[in-house]
Order: C-alpha cells, then structure tokens, then sequence
C-alpha cells in the first residue's frame, strides 16, 4: 500500500513542522490581538507597559518567539 509518509518520509517531516510553526503563529496572533484590545490599566494588572504592548502588537504573526516554536 503506498503511502505518502512512507514514500517521502522527509517531506512529510517538513510538512508537520510547517504546521506545527501555522498552528503557533495563528495563537501568538490572536495573543496580539487580544493584547490590543487591553486598555492601560488592564496592561498595569499584567505589568506590561503600553509602549512595551504596542511594540509586541506591532510584530508580524511569523515573528514567533523561540520558546513558542
């Protein structure tokens, strides 16, 4: 029986880690955009400050951090 996995074991590799990084960049984007919608106070309960905010808001969604990958 063929199977893709089994006839291109490298390319089925670099798939899942493909998807692996869409599934993290499409969570660190809702984080951002939840991290938008705080307003200063809520940013001071979580001891973020708005300039700090607005900079992590500002990253592309493929601006991953390396802990998260």
């Amino acid at each position: 029986m063929f199977t893709y996995a089994r006839a291109f074991p490298i390319a089925d590799a670099s798939l899942g880690r493909l998807l692996v990084t869409l599934r993290a960049g499409v969570a660190v984007a809702r984080e951002r955009r939840a991290l938008a919608r705080l307003d200063a106070r809520e940013l001071d309960d979580i001891g973020i400050n708005p300039a700090a905010a607005a900079a992590e808001v500002a990253r592309p969604f493929w601006d991953i951090p390396a802990e998260r990958r």
